[in-house]
């Protein structure tokens, strides 16, 4: 009798054990189930798996990036129905859980970044500049993100501006006239708006250019963000020319770097007609 229940509890706690290791074997199990999946482009399968390694185990970071990255395969920026946002939240609380728990600096950073592309392409700029701050804040040699708030910033000054002036039924080239009791108001609510996005948007665009001397993208914005001070001077007209002619060497600048880079590129070999 004794021998029975001796032989009964070492099957139990075989049982248990084995029943440990497959638990503890399940959340890995299911990670690799998702990326090949995924790999096979089956995004929805690949959520169902990465979902669950990380409800078997909250702390599988990896889990959670790949369940990030299959919501955002499956985002459709400027789509604003409630599933394809869902989509973008979910991501986003993923990759935060990430930012927050992870020792890794390049799962932080790949995290943060993921946010700030999610932010901006739902159009909430602030908050994609906030999370563009903070991959700077982990990767200050990175140029990208600073290019990226200098974008976000000549976006949120150019649309109200063009919508002030278009109320006032002024075309594109047209001036804002202190003289004009309408547009010098509006000159002076845009400025005390703008100015400092402008400021900012300057700044981080040349920080971009010192990390990356060719990156002729950021001198494009440079020059229409110098566009965007210069409208601004509405009162100060040697203020406006100045920005303006800083403006068009930007826009040289750009144009000589792109060539630079063209002359640089492999050349393809003409082809034989032989």
């Amino acid at each position: 009798m004794k021998t029975s229940l001796i032989l009964f509890s070492i099957v139990v706690l075989i049982l248990l054990a084995l029943g440990a290791q497959t638990r503890s074997a399940t959340s890995a199990d299911e990670l690799h189930l998702g990326v090949e999946a995924y790999k096979n482009s089956h995004y929805e399968e690949a959520a169902q798996h990465f979902e669950k390694a990380v409800d078997l185990d909250h702390s599988n970071l990896t889990a959670r990036l790949y369940l990030a990255t299959t919501c955002v395969s499956q985002f459709i920026p400027g789509v604003e129905t409630p599933e394809n946002i869902q989509l973008a939240e979910k991501a986003i609380e993923q990759y935060q859980q990430v930012l927050d728990s992870s020792a890794d600096p390049n799962q932080k950073i790949n995290s943060a970044k993921g946010i700030a592309y999610l932010y901006l392409n739902m159009k909430k700029f602030d908050d994609a500049k906030r999370y563009y701050h903070t991959v700077s804040d982990l990767d200050p040699n990175d140029p990208e993100p600073f290019y990226s708030v200098g974008v976000i910033d000549w976006t949120q000054c150019y649309q109200p501006r063009m919508e002030e002036r278009a109320k006032l039924g002024m075309k594109p080239g047209d001036n804002l006239d202190p003289a004009n009791k309408d547009q010098r108001k509006i000159c002076d609510e845009l400025k005390i708006r703008n100015t400092p996005a402008i400021e900012e948007g300057i700044e981080t665009l040349h920080k971009a250019i010192q990390l990356r001397p060719n990156y002729d993208d950021a001198m494009a914005y440079l020059n229409l963000m110098y566009r965007e001070k210069a409208d601004l001077g509405c009162d100060d007209p040697a203020a406006r020319q100045q920005d303006l002619k800083t403006a068009d060497e930007w826009v040289d600048k750009t144009l000589a770097t792109k060539k630079a880079k063209a002359n640089k590129a492999p050349q393809t070999a003409p082809q034989s007609n032989q």
